[in-house]
């Protein structure tokens, strides 16, 4: 079915010191496109998102973000051998009367204490609420893809209905323009042969013939069908479709040259264009 490239989902998970929270949104890209925030992430952790992206995403430029709070520890380390550098320095310098040196002496005198935090990271918990997120997240562009589907869907039953009209008028068209033609031509001229001229206006007549596009349209339109309802429908190959398709209207319109089956023409050439503008957003 058609995909969405543009989609959004995120899920968040929250318990006394520990939150996350995962969102993930994509616009349109020729290609796959990660960004993942924050870059200082886990290895494991960056390259699980990458590989469950890349099995179920063809093409866009999806933006990753997660906020992590973990429940934390703090551990000191008391250097003793600067703390005695410092104690004999300051017994050696007369003019200091400290008996005995305490905690708020020594708190910010760099070198004396190290402090290390250590963050409980729970990565299954992370990788949890980050397929949440992804699931909600496949589940947008579906739903996108699917209200795309139905517009191109509607769209192709009007060019179907505007073909059908064109198809039952092409013998009466080609008619009345070797009539026409017949008609230029004896105005012209005194004298002519008949069957030369009735060749002549047939050939002519038959430059102007749609027949050829109408099967064209009619083969692209189906095969159009066929890639929106497909279980691996491309955007790509979608968007290569509907250029042949306008190829094929832009002909129709050139060649028709009565006002009422020229404006139908340019009505399907118009349809075809707003399809090609959404394509862009099929994955």
């Amino acid at each position: 079915m058609t995909s969405s490239m543009t989609g959004f989902g995120h899920s968040r998970h929250i318990n006394k010191e520990t939150e996350i929270y995962c969102e993930i949104k994509s616009v349109n890209h020729r290609f796959l496109d990660m960004s993942i925030k924050p870059n200082d992430i886990s290895s494991e952790l960056d390259l699980f998102i990458r590989d469950a992206i890349s099995k179920k995403v063809k093409r866009g430029t999806l933006d990753i973000r997660l906020k992590l709070r973990f429940p934390s520890s703090n551990s000191y380390i008391i250097n003793k051998e600067s703390l005695r550098n410092l104690s004999k320095s300051i017994d050696e310098v007369k003019l200091l009367e400290i008996k005995k040196l305490t905690f708020s002496d020594i708190k910010d005198i760099p070198g004396i204490i190290k402090t290390e935090q250590k963050v409980q990271v729970n990565q299954n918990l992370i990788k949890k609420v980050f397929k949440d997120a992804f699931k909600t997240f496949l589940l947008s562009r579906a739903a996108e893809g699917e209200k795309i589907n139905k517009l191109f869907l509607s769209k192709l039953n009007k060019i179907n209905k505007c073909i059908s009209k064109l198809e039952s008028s092409n013998k009466k068209l080609l008619k009345i323009r070797s009539e026409s033609l017949k008609k230029k031509v004896h105005n012209i001229c005194e004298t002519v042969d008949n069957d030369r001229l009735a060749q002549e206006v047939a050939l002519l007549a038959l430059k102007h013939d749609v027949a050829e596009e109408i099967e064209r349209i009619n083969f692209h339109t189906s095969s159009l069908k066929k890639e929106l309802v497909s279980r691996s429908g491309s955007g790509k190959k979608i968007d290569f479709i509907l250029q042949e398709l306008f190829r094929e209207t832009s002909t129709l319109s050139v060649k028709l040259d009565i006002p009422k089956y020229k404006q139908i023409a340019l009505d399907m050439k118009l349809i075809v264009e707003e399809m090609r503008e959404q394509a862009q957003n099929i994955e």
